[in-house]
């Protein structure tokens, strides 16, 4: 039987792909790409840009195809044979990247390229080649002897690392549940009390989202809550099972990445972080961070303040805040989440995003067929003019075995292959939403509404790319505190009135969202953004100042406490290790980068304000944010889109009006 992560068909087998499977394809693809970077690097081969792609990218994308679909399964559906194969390949994974990144006769071949065709190139290609040299040197390319040895081992026990990191997390929310009675989920919605309800009429309480959040907002019995909250904010710590702890991890990961910031000449691991991106030095960073704390704080202070008087005296903990903002949100716009979920069914709000995506960008979106890993997964084709220019896969639903969270990763990129063939983009847009029960559809809250848009803005920006390179099509290439400007924008269409109309109908009736209930949304839009802003800053500048320090992993915790006694105004108890399942800096891509979320959010704010000014479904408005920014990629720096799209630099004005704190 053939291997299917072997074979050359159009998409991956994803049904088809078992744990045995994995070493021998991924063992047998990694030879094939090492004898194409040998070919590559010979002296003979020559120094020209069209040769080097058709001997390079061809095998290494066919590689990084399989293991993308190896690495997806293991995010979204784990189990532990998968696990014990991924991870029983993924050091020579690692190693080949390392040695790839850090080859220094390929090195000398692109700055041969560069020297020799230059400004002949496409701008794409010249943009790919620019990065592709500074990629080189952070990669460890230019170092020499113990320093390439030690680099080399740096980045597998960090890959190993990051790898365990996330296993901790994921075991850890799936290991632990309680059994409550009904009288204890006294105030829970009753979709969240089917969802739980085990035979013998208990409730099996769980950390996921879908139910962790329900229930700290709604559960009237505070020690519940008490309970739920010291589980969700010590998983994966010392807390817990000894065998999921994080601790250890965290701190050798910090360790590896500041060893390895020294090895390239850097003072810290922050400014190595910060060389691909927008933001130039930490400073930087941590000043606009600082600014955007002083003017959120009088609003957090306001906000904090008006909970306290409505809670009358009783006690405010971390456990309580969500339950009583829920009730304070209740009391003063006189709906809660609960009544809007009603109105935004799965089945109703997929069609509808499509819809809107199609009057924009002048596409089609249609359901076809294609291998998946759930039951649950929908597979779709985009389509311009009847021509094919991309597809992506739909994973909606919370099940154990699915990492938490939500993300766009992709398949394949957009490409015009050395044999002429265009390959078009393959996107996989992954959620965690609460799984329809009986035969009612799913209901998504309004944030679930939103997350959606977010990750389709990511899939939009691989998807609807023009550039026709590798390393610059799609997301690629592009500035990671940029990267967020699709999605961030996407999130806006869920605040107007014409768009919600077309996502809504009751769960029971089919009625629309009632006019006077999206009023009440609005007002409360920004309930409680100046506490919401200070804690995105909060987890922004830990990140930053942990990686920006050198022996910052000695005290992890002495890290987060002073930022904490500088930002917050509601600290959390002592106990809190959010830290130890912060995926995002320790087993993702945000590593000394997480303040990205607040400098796209300017970025995306003031791109929606053109909207405002010229109409949220304004043809010619829709097309510049596509010419401008979707369709460029990485081809250009993220600050040119933008000012070709916005015709000026960016201002913080927007940011601050959309959030309720001109």
């Amino acid at each position: 039987m053939t291997n299917p992560l072997l074979s050359t068909a159009a998409l991956p087998e994803f049904a088809a792909i078992c744990p045995e499977h994995v070493q021998p394809a991924i063992t047998e693809l990694l030879a094939a790409a090492q004898a194409a970077l040998d070919e590559a690097t010979r002296p003979e081969t020559p120094a020209d840009y069209d040769v080097l792609s058709r001997i390079l990218d061809t095998a290494t994308e066919r590689m990084g195809t399989a293991w993308h679909a190896v690495g997806h399964l293991n995010a979204v559906a784990d189990t532990p044979a998968l696990r014990e194969a991924y991870n029983a390949v993924l050091p020579a994974v690692t190693e080949f990247s390392t040695a790839m990144g850090a080859n220094e006769a390929l090195f000398a071949k692109y700055k041969a390229v560069v020297a020799a065709q230059g400004d002949s190139l496409s701008a794409p290609r010249q943009q790919l080649l620019k990065h592709a040299i500074r990629d080189f040197v952070l990669s460890g390319a230019e170092l020499q002897g113990e320093a390439r040895e030690r680099y080399a081992a740096i980045q597998e026990r960090s890959a190993e690392l990051q790898q365990q990191f996330s296993e901790h997390v994921l075991d850890a929310t799936d290991g632990w549940s309680y059994i409550a009675t009904a009288d204890e989920l006294a105030g829970v919605p009753q979709d969240v009390l089917d969802a739980t309800k085990l035979d013998d009429g208990g409730h099996k309480i769980t950390l996921h989202f879908p139910v962790y959040l329900p229930v700290m907002q709604y559960a009237e019995n505070r020690a519940l809550r008490e309970k739920l909250y010291r589980a969700y904010v010590t998983r994966a710590s010392e807390s817990g099972k000894p065998e999921w702890d994080n601790t250890a991890a965290l701190r050798e990961i910090v360790a590896l990445r500041q060893e390895e910031a020294q090895l390239l000449g850097y003072a810290n691991f922050a400014d190595v972080s910060l060389a691909p991106k927008m933001a130039s030095t930490p400073a930087e960073v941590t000043t606009f961070l600082s600014d955007l704390a002083k003017r959120a704080r009088p609003f957090a202070e306001k906000d904090l303040a008006e909970l306290r008087e409505f809670a009358k005296g009783q006690p405010l903990e971390s456990w309580d805040v969500s339950y009583w903002s829920e009730k304070l949100k209740e009391a003063r716009y006189a709906f809660s989440d609960q009544t809007v979920k009603l109105y935004f069914t799965a089945t109703k709000v997929v069609p509808g995003l499509f819809s809107i995506i199609e009057r924009l960008f002048d596409v089609s979106i249609s359901e076809a067929h294609a291998s998946v890993w759930h039951e649950t997964v929908k597979f779709y084709e985009m389509r311009r003019g009847g021509v094919l220019i991309a597809q992506f896969y739909l994973d909606l639903y919370a099940r154990n075995g699915k990492r938490p969270g939500a993300w766009m990763d992709e398949v394949r990129s957009r490409w015009l292959k050395p044999s002429g063939e265009q390959q078009t983009p393959v996107a996989l847009l992954t959620c965690n939403f609460a799984p329809p029960v009986g035969d009612k559809p799913a209901l998504l809250t309004h944030d679930d509404v939103i997350t959606l848009f977010h990750e389709f803005g990511h899939g939009l920006h691989h998807m609807l790319t023009q550039v026709n390179d590798l390393g610059v099509s799609g997301i690629s290439g592009v500035e990671w505190d940029a990267v967020e400007l699709p999605s961030q924008f996407m999130e806006n269409f869920c605040w107007e009135w014409d768009v919600l109309c077309q996502l809504s109908g009751h769960v029971d009736t089919g009625e629309p969202l009632p006019r006077e209930l999206f009023d009440k949304m609005i007002a409360a839009k920004n309930f409680q953004s100046g506490l919401m802003t200070l804690r995105q800053i909060e987890f922004s500048l830990f990140d930053m100042r942990l990686h920006a320090t050198p022996g910052s992993e000695a005290d992890v915790q002495k890290v987060v406490d002073d930022v904490r006694a500088e930002v917050a105004v509601l600290v959390p108890p002592s106990f809190n290790r959010f830290q130890h399942s912060f995926s995002h800096i320790f087993a993702g891509g945000y590593a000394a980068g997480y303040y990205s979320y607040k400098w796209a959010e300017l970025l995306s704010a003031d791109a929606w304000s053109a909207f405002e000014e010229e109409g949220v479904f304004n043809p010619a408005t829709g097309k510049r944010f596509l010419n401008e920014v979707l369709e460029q990629g990485g081809a250009r720096d993220a600050i040119e889109n933008f000012k070709a799209f916005r015709g000026r630099e960016p201002k913080i004005d927007a940011l601050l009006r959309h959030q309720g704190m001109a």
